[in-house]
C-alpha cells in the first residue's frame, strides 16, 4: 500500500543561501571540506551500519560524485557493511560537493534520518556549515504500490519490460547455510563432482542504463539484483566476474572471452547470470539491440567450450520474455492432476568408437524470472522477485538440496507472490517462473564441503 510523502524540509532562508553561496566560492576547487569530513567519521559506524546503497549509488553516479569503476568496486565487496564501509572511504576524496550530494542522496533515497544525524553533528562542529543547494527536489519521492510503474515520460515504444515495483525496505543481508559433512559424504556419489576449492567461474552481466531508440527505461533495483548475485555467488565459492552496462555486441564478444578462459579447467562448475530487459529468447543491450539466447548457450556447449564437457553449467536469466502481465485465475475447488506422457527411448551402439560421443548441448540448467510470452516484476527498493527468491532458497537449501529442487521451490515463493495496487491493471498480478534442464546428475552446490 502506498506510504504518504514524508514532510519536505524547509527552503533555506534568503541569509542562509548567501552563506551557502560564499561556502561554495571559498572550497572552490578544494577537497572536501574538513568540517564535513569530521561530520562522516564521527557518525561512519553508524552509517557502515545503516546505509541502504541500491539506489543510493545511482543518485551519487547521476550526480558524478562516484565513477561506473568505483560502483563496481563498492559492489564487488561482501556484504553491505562492507560496502558501506568502501563508499565511506572514498567520499572524502570526491571534491567539494560529494558531502552536499550524498546528504540530498540520502533525502532522495528515504534516508533522512541519517542527513539529520551528519548535519546534527555539523551544526555542533561551531563552524558555518555549508547548507545544502535548493536546486534539489526536497520532498521524498512518494512510494506507489507494489505493482505499479513509476512515473515517467511515455514510452513510444511498445517493447516489453520488466515492471518496476516500490514498496519494501532495502535488499537482505545474505548467510548462506553449509552443507554438513554427513550429507556431503552420503550424496556426493550421485552428484556432479564439486569438490573444487573454487566452485567455478561465476559472471553476473547487469544492463541497468539504455540508450538508443527503443526508449528502454533505467532499471531502478537492478543493482540491488546484481549485489544481490554477486554476494550470493561468493557465498556459494565461485569466482565472481562483473559487467555493467553491455551492448548486445559487447555481451557476445564478453561472454565469448568469459567462456574460453583457461580457468575452467580447473574448476567444476559455471554460473552465467544475465539482468536486463527482454524479449521472448533474447535480452536487450544498453544499445537497444538483442543478443539471442540460444547465442549465449551456444557459447557454453560441448563443442565451443570443452573446459566445461561434462560440467555443470547454471544460467539465470532476469529479463522479460514478453509484454503480458500474468493476471492470474481464481482457483476452483478439487484437486487438479499432471500426467507424465510416455517416451520412447533410442540407444546408439557405441561399439567401436574410440572416444565417447556427447550431445553437443548438455549439463545445463537454466532458469528463468517468467513464462514464455510474460513480464517479469521488479521492486526498486528489494530488487525483481525472482532474484530475491533464488537468494532466499540458494541460501536456506544449498546445504541439504540439489539445484533443480531448489528451482521448483523457487516457482512456488514466486507463485504465491502477488502484486497490491488498487484500481489499476496491476493490482493481483502474477509472475511464474520457471527452469529448463538437460542435467544428468543432481547438482549439489555442497557449500563448505569438502572441508579445506
Amino acid at each position: 500500500m502506498a506510504a504518504p510523502s514524508a514532510a519536505s524540509r524547509p527552503a533555506l532562508p534568503p541569509r542562509g543561501r548567501m552563506a551557502a553561496d560564499r561556502g561554495r566560492r571559498m572550497l572552490g576547487m578544494c577537497g572536501m571540506h574538513p568540517d564535513h569530513q569530521e561530520a562522516l567519521k564521527r557518525n561512519r559506524v553508524v552509517l557502515a551500519k545503516q546505509l541502504l546503497l541500491s539506489e543510493l549509488l545511482e543518485h551519487l553516479l547521476e550526480k558524478d560524485i562516484i565513477t561506473l569503476e568505483m560502483r563496481e568496486l563498492i559492489q564487488a565487496r561482501v556484504g553491505s557493511f562492507h560496502q558501506n564501509v568502501e563508499l565511506l572511504n572514498l567520499l572524502p576524496k570526491r571534491g567539494p560537493q560529494a558531502f552536499e550530494a550524498f546528504c540530498a542522496a540520502l533525502r532522495e533515497t528515504k534516508q533522512a534520518h541519517l542527513e539529520d544525524l551528519l548535519l546534527t553533528t555539523l551544526s555542533d562542529l561551531q563552524h558555518v556549515p555549508t547548507p545544502l543547494s535548493c536546486d534539489y527536489d526536497l520532498r521524498l519521492l512518494f512510494p506507489v504500490s507494489e505493482s505499479c510503474r513509476p512515473l515517467k515520460q511515455p514510452r513510444l515504444s511498445a517493447d516489453p519490460m520488466e515492471h518496476s515495483l516500490d514498496s519494501g525496505d532495502g535488499p537482505p543481508c545474505l548467510q548462506v547455510k553449509p552443507c554438513t559433512p554427513e550429507f556431503y559424504q552420503t550424496h556426493r556419489q550421485m552428484a556432479y563432482r564439486m569438490q573444487a576449492r573454487t566452485r567455478g567461474l561465476a559472471l553476473v552481466l547487469s544492463n541497468v542504463r539504455f540508450t538508443g531508440e527503443k526508449d528502454l527505461e533505467f532499471r531502478s533495483g537492478g543493482d540491488v539484483d546484481h549485489s544481490t548475485l554477486v554476494t550470493l555467488f561468493k557465498l556459494l565459492g565461485y569466482d565472481v566476474h562483473i559487467l555493467h552496462d553491455q551492448t548486445a555486441q559487447e555481451m557476445q564478444e564478453k561472454l565469448h572471452s568469459f567462456a574460453q578462459l583457461p580457468a575452467h579447467r580447473l574448476t567444476d562448475s559455471c554460473i552465467v547470470a544475465l539482468l536486463s530487459h527482454g524479449v521472448e529468447g533474447a535480452i536487450y543491450g544498453v544499445d537497444g539491440k538483442l543478443l539471442q539466447l540460444q547465442e549465449v548457450f551456444r557459447l557454453f556447449d560441448n563443442a565451443n567450450c570443452p573446459s566445461l564437457q561434462n560440467k555443470p553449467k547454471m544460467f539465470f536469466i532476469q529479463a522479460c520474455r514478453g509484454d503480458e502481465t500474468d493476471r492470474g485465475v481464481d482457483q476452483q475447488d478439487g484437486k487438479s492432476q499432471a500426467g507424465s506422457p510416455g517416451c520412447e527411448e533410442s540407444d546408439a551402439s557405441m561399439e567401436g568408437l574410440l572416444k565417447t560421443r556427447l550431445p553437443t548441448r548438455s549439463d545445463m540448467i537454466c532458469g528463468y524470472a517468467c513464462l514464455r510470452g510474460t513480464a517479469a516484476m521488479r521492486n526498486t527498493k528489494r530488487g525483481s522477485w525472482y532474484i530475491e527468491a533464488l537468494a532466499r532458497v540458494f541460501c536456506e537449501r544449498a546445504c541439504d538440496m540439489h539445484v533443480a529442487d531448489m528451482l521448483v521451490e523457487v516457482n512456488a515463493l514466486i507463485k504465491e507472490r502477488e502484486g497490491y495496487a488498487p484500481g489499476t491493471e496491476f493490482h493481483r498480478c502474477k509472475e511464474m517462473s520457471e527452469y529448463c534442464s538437460t542435467l544428468c546428475r543432481h547438482l549439489y552446490l555442497f557449500p563448505g564441503q569438502p572441508p579445506t
